[in-house]
């Protein structure tokens, strides 16, 4: 005689799982100074590079901030003030409002050490198709100005790429708090 038991899991119903990621391990934060600019000295991390801007060979302060594990750069451009800071800052302005279309949000961090006497905004645009999910400018007012950018060389997908933006945003904060005119 043979005995057939059938058992049932109940009454479940199978769900769709939401689409998972890969996981992403970070390196520990290590920081070295970059000193070989003329106009201006701050902290980077170990993990990224540094490089001159290839599209601007004319423009020797404009460096590039690599993090080649994540496919992303900080494009880093400084201009002399000769009486012009209006427009550059009206030029950070009109750098941001491009990404109101994509944008769900944009907020702002306002940046002030005056040891050092560096001024300037952070902005942080949310949003997955954000281009830029992060820019500031920084300036002394007089002499100096400086605007960054992030950049992924990749289609916008920023709610996968959160954990990436979040690690490389601390890393830029850092850089500008060590950043310091010469």
């Amino acid at each position: 005689m043979t005995v057939v038991c059938l058992t049932s899991c109940g009454d479940r119903h199978p769900q769709p799982r939401p689409r998972g990621f890969f996981r992403i391990d970070f390196p520990e934060k290590q920081y070295v100074t970059v000193d070989t600019l003329r106009h201006y000295r701050f902290e980077t991390p170990a993990y990224s590079a540094v490089t001159i801007d290839p599209y601007a060979p004319e423009e020797k302060d404009w460096v590039n901030v690599e993090f080649p594990d994540y496919k992303g750069t900080v494009h880093i451009s400084y201009k002399n003030v000769d009486g012009n800071l209006a427009k550059y800052l009206e030029d950070a302005h009109t750098m941001i409002t491009k990404h109101i279309v994509k944008a769900t949000g944009i907020r702002d961090s306002v940046v002030v050490n005056r040891d050092k006497e560096v001024y300037g905004l952070v902005y942080f645009l949310d949003g997955d198709d954000v281009a830029s999910p992060l820019q500031f400018y920084l300036t002394d007012s007089t002499e100096h100005y400086m605007r960054g950018s992030l950049y992924f060389n990749i289609v916008p997908n920023n709610d996968s790429m959160q954990p990436v933006i979040n690690f490389i945003t601390d890393d830029v904060r850092h850089l500008i708090s060590t950043f310091e005119w010469k």
